[in-house]
Parts: structure tokens; C-alpha cells; sequence
């Protein structure tokens, strides 16, 4: 993939950009409140973004990693017309790597039972899937997907 565009580190500009076209990523889902600047501004070093050739975001990963030692990742989008482009899958192997380094054991990530498209994704990179009843509150289910580090070379 010598001609992809490069991952770099997300910036405060990135976030706001990403957070004021939210639509061009998560269509009519409400995803404000899930975009916090402490995602770049503390966890920085975790947060990536992918830029097409006139500057814009085309994709995104916001992660982190806890101090139980697991890379979690908290936002992945890709803007709609540039999906199916191996964006995504580039990002999480980016964002593997760099958890890995900062000492995680494993990833995880979670989203709403409805997410078919989040939960076949997750399944092709390998990660094992359950759904976990009150996961976030009462009657709020969610699939939480799990990978360990140990063994995975792969992307994603």
C-alpha cells in the first residue's frame, strides 16, 4: 500500500473537524458525546486520524490503554465514500502496535447489539465476541469484543 495516505497522530483541529461532520461518518446516529477532547488532548499518543490529500479526516481511531494493560478502543470511523478501503483495518494495526509498546496484553472495544456492520468487522479481525446484558446500565446490552496481544501478529 505504498500509495495510502499516512496515519498520524490526531489533533485538537482533527477532533473538532471530525466532531463538526460527524454525519459523513456515523450518518444520523448522535455520536457528540462520545467525541471528548480529553480522547486527544490526555490520550493522544493513541489517537490517530488519516487525511486525504487536501488535509481532511477520512478516518479516525480514538483508544487508549488502561492500566489493567488493555488497548481500548473507543471510536474507529471511516467517512462515508472511502469505506471498503482498508482504513480501518490500517488503523487498528497502527493502534495495536502502539498499545502493545505502551504495555497492553490485549484489545477491546464494544458497541450496541444493532452494530452488524462494527460486529462482522470485529469478527474478521479476529476478535472474540459476546453480548454482555447491562453492560452499560440497566437494560443497555452491548457486544464487547476481546483479542489478545500474545499471540496475534496479524492486522487488526
Amino acid at each position: 500500500m505504498a500509495d495510502a495516505p499516512p496515519i498520524e497522530l490526531a489533533t485538537i483541529a482533527d477532533l473538532i473537524a471530525v466532531n463538526e461532520e460527524r454525519q459523513w461518518f456515523w450518518g444520523e446516529r448522535d455520536t457528540q458525546f462520545l467525541h471528548h477532547v480529553m480522547l486527544v488532548r490526555e490520550f493522544g499518543e493513541t489517537a490517530f486520524v488519516v487525511r486525504d490529500s487536501e488535509g481532511k479526516v477520512i478516518a479516525y481511531l480514538f483508544g487508549l490503554v488502561t492500566p489493567a494493560r488493555v488497548g481500548y478502543v473507543h471510536l474507529v470511523a471511516v467517512r462515508e465514500g472511502h469505506r471498503g478501503q482498508g482504513l480501518a483495518r490500517r488503523l487498528y494495526a497502527r493502534f495495536k502496535e502502539d498499545a502493545r509498546e505502551l504495555g497492553a496484553l490485549r484489545l477491546k472495544a464494544i458497541t450496541q447489539p444493532v452494530n452488524t456492520r462494527s460486529i462482522a468487522f470485529h469478527r474478521a479481525l479476529g476478535f472474540t465476541v459476546s453480548e454482555v446484558a447491562d453492560y452499560s446500565g440497566p437494560g443497555a446490552t452491548r457486544i464487547v469484543f476481546w483479542k489478545e496481544l500474545a499471540d496475534d501478529t496479524g492486522a487488526g
